[in-house]
């Protein structure tokens, strides 16, 4: 008789402890699944939370009197405007989301006003993320909520800011800081205001904390920007602020430390379950094995009965799994993942990783049995039938 006849016919007879196999199989195969296929909304979601909590890099110039920055709120100080592409074009250091930007304090219309020169924000090469902050096209302004309100300013309406005019694209939101009394332009339009072409007093970045939770360096992260930005840029000083920087560290490390926890246990879990319910399926079956001994089987088609039945319950598994991991997933993922439920799709390239992982899976958690199976002394196993 075949052996898949065999294993076919042994699947049927002893059809319990084959769906207990494949329900292990699918229940880790559905969690890895639902996971992965979440995962790319997780991440998403992640970031534009993260992005929501600005920058947590600020270079000023070196010569800045920390007591006067953090009063005042920003460097009093200038420096290049080439310093911000300088930076940019450099490789190898974990920056992005480079802003320039310019503040001064001013007297406008008998107000007390920050006027504050943005440049659109400059990316490192390679990289390929949405801006973190808004950008102010040349000739327009955004008016902060206090401000628009005192001078009741609208959207559209035209100002004159020391003998320039603006086009109010836009009157921003409370936010109950210093931004409501701010008024936003572009970086070469306050310049030229100013008269301070080519100058700025501050760059923000976003910092990466990768290369310290990856263990590449020991430095903390202040120092490790210090270091490398001594090289760019020598006649700046670095502030870190620390809070968001914790906060971006402790909510990414959060999430992936529970993922790389839960599926190992979940793994370990079904791999047990397959390997008990084999060897049950073993012990059921010695004198089957005996009489097959009996018959001539070798240990290679023993060993072929049993690993085949693995790679049977791995496929049906996988694609019993897969199916279940991705309705998980889609039913479960918009409610969590509120804001990018729509990154929530099936991911059809794991439909082969299933077909190729779990097979493998279940032979590997059937492998004791097996050897069992295939010493097994058939004139032992037949005496005691």
């Amino acid at each position: 008789m075949r052996t898949a006849s065999l294993i076919l016919k042994e699947i049927r007879y002893r059809k319990v402890n084959f769906v207990l196999s494949v329900v292990a199989v699918l229940a880790a195969a559905a969690l890895l699944v639902a996971f992965v296929t979440a995962g790319e909304a997780y991440r998403q979601e992640t970031r534009k939370i993260q992005l929501g909590m600005g920058q947590n890099l600020r270079i000023i110039p070196k010569e800045t009197p920390m007591d006067k920055f953090w009063s005042v709120g920003f460097s009093e100080d200038t420096m290049p405007e080439d310093y911000v592409h300088r930076f940019a074009a450099l490789e190898g250091y974990e920056y992005t989301h480079l802003t320039a930007t310019l503040h001064r304090k001013i007297r406008w219309r008998d107000k007390d006003v920050i006027l504050t020169g943005i440049l659109p924000e400059v990316m490192p090469p390679g990289a390929k993320q949405p801006p973190m902050i808004f950008s102010v096209k040349r000739g327009d302004a955004y008016i902060g909520f206090e401000l628009a309100r005192m001078l009741d300013t609208k959207a559209g309406d035209k100002i004159e800011i020391f003998g320039k005019f603006f086009h109010v694209a836009k009157c921003l939101s409370q936010t109950g800081s210093s931004d409501d009394i701010r008024l936003y332009g572009h970086l070469h339009d306050v310049q030229s205001v100013l008269g301070l072409e080519g100058r700025i007093n501050e760059i923000k970045a976003l910092e990466c904390l990768c290369m310290i939770e990856s263990g590449k360096t020991d430095l903390d992260p202040l120092s490790l920007a210090q270091r490398q930005l001594e090289e760019i840029l020598p006649d700046t000083k670095v502030v870190l602020q620390q809070g968001i920087a914790d906060v971006r560290q402790k909510q990414r490390a959060a999430m992936e430390g529970y993922l790389a926890w839960i599926m190992p246990v979940v793994i370990v879990a079904c791999g047990i379950w397959i390997g008990l319910l084999a060897m049950l399926n073993v012990r059921q079956r010695l004198g089957e094995i005996g009489i097959l001994r009996g018959l001539g089987y070798g240990s290679g088609k023993i060993a072929l009965l049993f690993l085949g039945r693995s790679v049977i319950i791995g496929m049906a598994g996988a694609l019993l799994g897969f199916v279940g991991g991705t309705a998980l997933a889609l039913y479960l993922g918009p409610g969590i993942f509120k804001i990018t439920a729509k990154a929530i799709e099936p991911n059809y390239v794991w439909l082969l990783w299933m077909i190729v992982i779990a097979p493998s899976f279940a032979a590997v958690s059937s492998f004791i049995p097996t050897i069992s199976a295939v010493t097994c002394d058939p004139a032992t196993t037949l005496g005691r039938e």
